[in-house]
């Protein structure tokens, strides 16, 4: 069975009338337990759950410190190609959007390497547009041939492709394959994708299943949050990862919270979700799923970044660019989204070590499959 099958059986709007008509004992009954249930993770994202964000907040910290110590494992995303087919409205490299394109050759994938390598890091995640005449499961390849030399950890963040793909990936050495719905609204998914093979809902769906038959070590999931109403996107979000870690109980998951940000192009969501509301939702995740990895990334403000590791946080990104060449080949070409944190590796690390946490660089090597 895929999530289709367990997605079909609930409907958008029944779903944000229960989470609207929670109420504080419902938090408060949550909060007490030793483990909770998706009614309970329902109770933590509603509106009756603000008030008691404080007690969310520090139970939150100390599971993550008993499943992962006091840790922020650290990443660059490193974007190969801007090219893409499809029509997002949220999207600056939207295939309607008039800029300059550009894919990556073999040589400037080095240069590209070198500099990020030069920061220090460790663990890469590969980010392209959906252009399947261009970047395509063979040019993947080969980028990771060429890549994997030089980074332990090496993640994917591409469009959904076929199982088989997949497989060919986790051969190749991917260590985690990231997919977002950006929304569980079909409805609304049909409205901001209007054209481009991205605006089929349910393949887009299904992906997540293809991934896990294919045996990577860890899918991530996430939402675009500000896309449509935050908490029902995130209801369906953890659904999701709920019917995964059933079927597929031998990989590992992680949760992003992107928020929508400026770019080329788009036009800001009429569903904002604020700096409390985020950290409201990260620790539903974290008492939801103490084992789950959350991941935030540099699309949020420093200090929203420095407060939320010792509240949840596992995975940060850090002096990151969202265009392809951006750290040494063309650090003009356009940008997928505008980020907020523009502070240097270097310096988040000074952060994250004056909070008395430890910045991983290393957290995976392939001798432990070879």
């Amino acid at each position: 069975m895929t999530f289709k099958e367990t997605y079909l059986k609930y409907d958008w709007h029944e779903v944000q009338k229960n989470i609207a008509s929670k109420t504080a004992r419902d938090v408060e009954n949550a909060l007490v337990k030793t483990k909770i249930n998706l009614e309970d993770f329902t109770a933590l994202i509603s509106p009756a759950a603000l008030p008691y964000l404080e007690q969310m907040a520090q139970k939150s910290q100390s599971l993550t410190k008993q499943r992962f110590g006091k840790t922020i494992q650290l990443f660059a995303p490193m974007y190969l190609s801007n090219e893409c087919n499809n029509i997002c409205t949220y999207c600056g490299y939207s295939f309607d959007n008039k800029i300059k394109r550009k894919t990556l050759s073999d040589s400037e994938i080095l240069k590209e390497v070198a500099a990020i390598k030069q920061l220090g890091f460790d663990h890469v995640l590969l980010v392209t547009g959906e252009a399947n005449a261009t970047v395509h499961i063979d040019y993947f390849l080969n980028a990771i041939k060429l890549i994997k030399p030089f980074f332990s950890n090496i993640s994917v963040e591409v469009q959904p492709l076929e199982q088989e793909e997949y497989a060919q990936l986790h051969e190749a050495g991917v260590y985690s394959i990231l997919v977002y719905q950006e929304t569980y609204n079909q409805e609304s998914y049909k409205i901001v994708h209007p054209k481009g093979k991205k605006s089929n809902f349910f393949y887009r769906l299904e992906t997540a299943d293809r991934i896990g038959e294919s045996k990577i070590h860890k899918i991530g999931l996430g939402a675009l949050l500000g896309l449509d109403d935050w908490r029902t996107d995130s209801f369906f979000c953890a659904l999701h990862l709920d019917h995964l870690q059933k079927k597929f109980w031998q990989t590992k998951y992680s949760v992003s919270f992107p928020r929508i940000r400026p770019a080329e192009g788009v036009e800001l969501s009429n569903d904002p979700i604020s700096d409390k509301e985020l950290l409201q939702l990260i620790c539903a995740y974290r008492i939801f799923n103490p084992d789950v990895e959350l991941s935030i990334s540099t699309r949020e403000t420093k200090g929203f970044r420095d407060n939320i590791i010792k509240l949840g946080a596992t995975s940060m990104s850090a002096g990151s660019k969202t265009n392809p060449g951006g750290y040494a080949v063309d650090p003009e070409s356009l940008e997928q989204f505008e980020i907020d944190d523009t502070r240097s590796p270097q310096e988040f690390i000074e952060v994250i070590s004056k909070q008395g946490y430890e910045p991983v660089f290393k957290d995976w090597d392939n001798a432990f499959t070879n």
